[in-house]
């Protein structure tokens, strides 16, 4: 595994607008302040960091976009749309009183709960530019999954959709559950994250349904099936912000947190943050990524492989399906 690895392209470029496909990164971390990844955050992109708390900084206007960095908790920070404490009476003794639990309630949270670092959608061209960024949050001593037991930290990709088409946005679902094993034997999966179960493969019952190689159906019956089975975030491949976005008053009726937002992007949350390893990186996690999408445009071995699939789970003695899918991966 090395630290530079060459940039892999998905095979379809462009995203369902039209536009140069986009991902967005976030990367979660422990043991340096938010106001310090602030500052190397705008030092690398340009930009102005500016506190809204002492658990959350925004980054406005650098050459990529907009970053925010935060305690991955909203109990630390104000509801959206709450303004600051008022300038006299009761009410803004209350609300003082609520900013400094909510500070404290922050300071005492860092100890197990991660902060982030969220960053702007970029052309997935761009995506080797936020190394930099990984190498400030060594430099910085930051640590990842591997540096405490209780580090349960993850980073997420999230790639535009390249099309509507329930069709595609399935193939994808699909390659993803084939290449789950593989990839969860290559990226050696943090115990922690898999105790905690922040990033749970899909269960068995709806793998057995989806792949089937006759299920192919409308958006509409996609959506249930994985309301039916997945009612969490809780995901490899969480799929409920980019069906919320397609169908809001379906997925609403079943799931009403409001962690959960819309977005037209698949949410990948398997890759472990390896940030103190020099050997990892962003792009190696990426390219792994571009697999399932490689996978997803041959209908015919995904057939091939869920049938495949299928059987070995089946099977009274089942073969090790990690080692057993790669044959379709280099063949």
């Amino acid at each position: 595994m090395s630290s530079i690895s060459k940039l892999r392209l998905p095979p379809r470029d462009y995203n369902f607008e039209g536009n140069r496909r986009r991902a967005g990164v976030e990367i979660e971390f422990a043991a340096v302040s938010p106001s310090r990844v602030a500052t190397r955050v705008a030092k690398l992109y340009g930009g102005t960091a500016e506190q809204e708390d002492p658990h959350r900084f925004h980054i406005r206007g650098t050459r990529l976009g907009n970053f925010l960095v935060e305690l991955d908790t909203q109990y630390a920070h104000r509801a959206p749309g709450e303004v600051g404490p008022s300038a006299s009476g009761l009410q803004g003794l209350m609300e003082t009183f609520s900013n400094a639990m909510r500070e404290l309630y922050g300071d005492l949270g860092s100890l197990v709960i991660p902060y982030e670092v969220v960053c702007p959608p970029i052309d997935v061209e761009q995506l080797p530019e936020l190394e930099a960024l990984l190498l400030a949050l060594r430099e910085e001593g930051a640590q990842g999954t591997r540096d405490n037991l209780l580090h349960a930290f993850g980073v997420q990709f999230n790639p535009d959709i390249a099309t509507r088409d329930p069709q595609w946005i399935l193939a994808v679902l699909k390659a993803e559950i084939l290449l789950s094993e593989w990839l969860r034997s290559i990226i050696s999966v943090d115990m922690a994250r898999r105790i905690l179960a922040f990033a749970d493969p899909f269960p068995k019952a709806y793998i057995h349904i989806i792949l089937k190689d006759e299920y192919w159906p409308d958006i509409d019956q996609l959506i249930e099936d994985y309301l039916i089975y997945n009612p969490t975030r809780n995901r490899e491949l969480d799929m409920l912000p980019l069906f919320l976005w397609l169908d809001a008053d379906r997925v609403r009726r079943k799931i009403p947190d409001k962690l959960v937002k819309p977005r037209p992007t698949f949410h990948y949350r398997l890759p472990d943050a390896n940030i103190r390893d020099s050997r990892w990186s962003l792009t190696l996690e990426w390219n792994r990524w571009c697999v399932v999408e490689r996978l997803a445009e041959d209908r015919e071995i995904l057939a091939e492989m869920g049938k495949s699939y299928l059987e070995n789970d089946l099977s009274i003695l089942s073969e090790d399906w990690a080692l057993r899918c790669t044959e379709w991966l280099v063949l």
